[in-house]
């Protein structure tokens, strides 16, 4: 029998928690249930509202990854869910609402992945994501210089602009936004990227042909659209290493591209409680409402 654990009076089944998940630093589930406990201040508001989709790895990042909307079968009747409307029908996702869910999904192994708009006002996006993909030879230094550009351009349009690690090899850029229907957003975010294109040629490319992107950081707008799902800050990644989808502050992103230092914004994941000590939720004010930028008139 897997040992039981009780969190917030709700009871929980823990599986194979001496499993290693990450052989390259022998990080094992239990830790990332750990990780999960420590973050969740920090974490759960993030997820909050959001249905979940859920890239899961069992295994750990060498073995098979799947990625699923549905609720998994034996899910508690506890865990919260929302309808959902998808291209094929209705159907129901996990919201994880509170640290017990947030435990109980993590003993799944999965990243989180979350969509720009809440459960209660699905298609209206309440934020605007860019996700800049680096591609070899090119890395986070050439995303951090691709980063300040855009941010530039959205300060200039009236925006808050916020950025983290993806946790990956990229960046993410997050905007506030008054909710606007996800297809206008969408429009928006392509015309940056056409525009960073435009203006930086040898260093951003707008279209996914990976014909087009090697050396060069692909600027992914499509993550507003309503259908789609970006990593949600925090998350663990199924990468080599337990990496993190980290908060950053702007002077980071600057001193990267600076001192062409990648490793600098790599994070691990018990590098994370510090920086929240440090630091606390540098994406705090994503969440904080009347702070949200109204899109520009198209065209």
């Amino acid at each position: 029998m897997p040992p039981i654990t009780e969190v917030e009076g709700r009871r929980i089944a823990l599986s194979n928690l001496d499993k290693v998940l990450y052989p390259a630093s022998g990080f094992t589930k239990g830790e990332v249930l750990h990780y999960y406990a420590t973050v969740a201040e920090a974490l759960l508001p993030h997820l909050r509202d959001r249905p979940v989709s859920f890239l899961r790895f069992p295994d750990g990042p060498e073995g098979e990854r799947f990625f699923t909307k549905n609720p998994p079968p034996g899910t508690p009747t506890w865990v919260r869910t929302a309808e959902v409307r998808r291209s094929d029908g209705v159907s129901r996702q996990i919201l994880v609402q509170d640290l017990a869910t947030l435990m109980w999904a993590a003993n799944l192994v999965t990243e989180f992945h979350t969509p720009q708009w809440r459960a209660d006002a699905p298609g209206l996006a309440d934020r605007l994501v860019l996700d800049l993909d680096p591609g070899p030879p090119a890395g986070v230094v050439e995303a951090c210089e691709a980063a300040l550009w855009l941010r530039e351009r959205l300060v200039g349009d009236g925006f808050e602009v916020y950025v983290k690690t993806s946790g990956s090899k990229g960046l993410h850029l997050l905007v506030p936004l008054r909710p606007a229907p996800s297809a206008e957003v969408t429009a928006y975010a392509k015309a940056l990227a056409v525009a960073a294109e435009r203006e930086l040629p040898g260093l951003v490319v707008h279209r996914m042909t990976r014909s087009l992107r090697p050396g060069k950081v692909f600027v992914d707008f499509s993550q507003n659209a309503a259908a789609k799902t970006t990593a949600t800050p925090y998350t663990l990644r199924a990468r080599a290493e337990p990496t993190v989808s980290m908060p950053v502050d702007w002077d980071e992103v600057a001193a990267c591209a600076e001192r062409r230092e990648a490793g600098a914004l790599v994070f691990l994941a018990p590098e994370v409680e510090g920086r929240l000590e440090r630091y606390g939720d540098l994406l705090g004010p994503l969440l904080e409402a009347g702070r949200g930028g109204v899109l520009p008139p198209a065209g």
